[in-house]
């Protein structure tokens, strides 16, 4: 029933979103074990806008660079290969979709970066691919873009009253029959992405109720639940035991650890004005 709600926003927009060629070939390269820096620099390099992207974040506050970087060799020595995709990719996807009415455009990047940063912090607690979680957590909330696209007054009056961390979900699933994660779910499909990462995005709605168990899915409804707290200022663990305490129990989480490792993270979302170029 949630899948066939959320093609609708498929239907009745003809201009859907193209993956971007250079964020398709970074998302090949995780699959490549022989991937270099050097070759991720030249990929990101065939996209001059992205590029630019790029060369603005490495020299931002959060990566305290020592010197001007001023190419993208430079930029690939200094962040590493993983900081380098993950910005790259945040880029592309950010650029991938338009403004929409209903949803702050820098609010919803920083918090898709949040969350991105999240599922990775999550990933390495409950021993996950990080790189895979970091690209799930950034898309999860995409699908809501091509909500507000057909449905712009009912996204702004969800964001409106979604004021408790995680209730999110609940809100679109009464307005719509479907939430942004099965939106998301249907995007990935017509993207091509594995079907593993597909289906964590729609069993991310209630990871606990849906089956097959998926640990994807309930990392990306955790850290969408710690993105929601960090933009309401709620202290992580409160906003856990209060939105997903049967979660939190099912995978044993050591929530003073989880909050230490958030808080050595500071400002997961910093770099967000300067993705958005």
């Amino acid at each position: 029933m949630s899948a066939q709600a959320a093609e609708k926003f498929f239907h009745k927009n003809a201009a859907l979103p193209a993956m971007p060629e250079v964020a398709s070939r970074l998302l090949k390269s995780f699959d490549d074990d022989n991937i270099s820096l050097a070759a991720i620099a030249e990929l990101v390099g065939k996209d001059s806008t992205l590029a630019a992207k790029v060369l603005r974040l490495a020299n931002s506050a959060r990566y305290s660079p020592s010197h001007q970087i001023a190419s993208l060799q430079d930029a690939a020595a200094a962040l590493g290969m993983d900081t380098l995709r993950n910005l790259a990719l945040g880029a592309c996807l950010a650029g991938a979709f338009p403004v929409v009415k209903g949803l702050d455009r820098t609010r919803f990047w920083r918090h898709s970066v949040s969350t991105a940063a999240y599922a990775r912090i999550l990933s390495n607690v409950v021993r996950l691919d990080a790189d895979t979680a970091y690209l799930a957590g950034l898309m999860l909330r995409t699908g809501q873009l091509l909500m507000a696209m057909t449905e712009p007054e009912l996204v702004a009056d969800v964001e409106a009253h979604a004021d408790e961390p995680g209730s999110r979900y609940s809100l679109e699933q009464h307005r719509f029959d479907c939430t942004h994660a099965d939106v998301t779910a249907s995007l990935a499909s017509h993207w091509h992405f594995p079907a593993p990462l597909t289906e964590s995005f729609r069993l991310a709605n209630n990871p606990l109720e849906l089956r097959p168990f998926s640990l994807m899915a309930a990392v990306l409804h955790l850290a969408e639940v710690l993105a929601d707290a960090a933009e309401q200022k709620i202290k992580p663990s409160d906003a856990l035991q209060t939105a997903v305490p049967d979660l939190v129990e099912h995978l044993h989480l050591d929530l003073d650890y989880l909050e230490a490792k958030i808080a050595a993270a500071g400002d997961v979302a910093s770099d967000v004005d300067s993705m958005l170029g």
